[in-house]
């Protein structure tokens, strides 16, 4: 490898890894999800791109900033996670983990097909920041929307650990999490904290589906079924429960992706993911940061 393919090479890992706070925020909202309810919804990452959507509908009959747009993704994905909620989980037996999961797989489709009969499977384009703006540090350069993805990401990975470390909210997530029953013996509304939980990632959410719509400049129904697959291959690497595992695993799998994809192409490129998800699941199935099992 000549000095060129080096830098190349470095420059994808750094572009991935910016990108690669999408899928940190992805993984988090399946890892908080799991952590509270020991649920998975499916459902997750298709509602993140629909909430992008909608975010396009405000901006087609609003005169406002593109900025604002990013906004609207976070209420819409709220709105949207708090439906998922209502919808697949609060009248389903909770016991049978078959039935809440066929239920976001049921809702993954149903998010698919209005978004494709709104669009008629045309992708759209999606108003990026800083698209023009280039940051050469020596031979290498780092876009301007890239690092606004990445810096928006890292933002609300603040202050999404400022709400559950540093307030009451945050607090009974963690009895929820870590003691259902002894939370309703303590007076804490189990359905609430669901329901606040559900709305929260769903805010997360919707950022993360503004953020890819951004740095991909378009959104498209055919990103819900990667976008789900890598959300998942995150929480697995990251450990499930651990939300530093998820954000962590989230950058790791956006840089190796660009790489595999410099090295062996873009058909290739998901393979190699796949593959470094069995490698956890054989060699360390707890993840990068394996839940501890003591209590906080």
């Amino acid at each position: 490898m000549d000095l060129l393919d080096l830098i190349d090479a470095v420059q994808s890992v750094a572009d991935g890894v910016l990108f690669g706070a999408t899928y940190a925020l992805l993984g988090i909202g399946f890892t908080l999800i799991f952590g509270v309810m020991h649920k998975i919804n499916l459902s997750y990452a298709a509602a993140s791109i629909g909430a992008a959507y909608a975010s396009l509908l405000v901006l087609a009959f609003l005169p406002v900033p593109a900025v604002l747009a990013y906004l609207a993704a976070a209420a819409a994905g709220g709105a949207i996670g708090g439906l998922v909620y209502l919808i697949a989980f609060r009248f389903i037996p909770l016991a049978n983990p078959l039935a809440t999961l066929m239920s976001t797989v049921g809702l993954l489709l149903l998010i698919d097909e209005i978004i494709v009969h709104m669009t008629e499977g045309v992708p759209l384009n999606y108003p990026a920041l800083f698209t023009d703006v280039i940051v050469q540090i020596g031979p290498f350069g780092l876009r301007g929307d890239l690092m606004f993805v990445f810096a928006l990401g890292c933002i609300c990975m603040v202050l999404l650990l400022l709400l559950l470390y540093r307030s009451r909210l945050g607090l009974a997530t963690r009895a929820v999490s870590q003691q259902s029953t002894a939370s309703l013996l303590c007076g804490i509304s189990t359905t609430r904290v669901n329901v606040l939980t559900f709305v929260i990632t769903g805010v997360l959410g919707g950022i993360a589906g503004a953020m890819t719509g951004a740095a991909i400049g378009m959104l498209s129904p055919l990103l819900s079924l990667p976008l789900t697959v890598k959300g998942l291959i995150v929480t697995v690497i990251g450990g499930l429960g651990s939300i530093p595992g998820a954000i962590v695993a989230g950058l790791i799998v956006g840089g190796l992706e660009n790489a595999f994809q410099h090295f062996r192409g873009v058909s290739e490129r998901d393979l190699y993911i796949m593959l470094l998800l069995f490698v956890f699941l054989v060699f360390r199935p707890g993840g990068i940061f394996a839940r501890p099992a003591s209590r906080d």
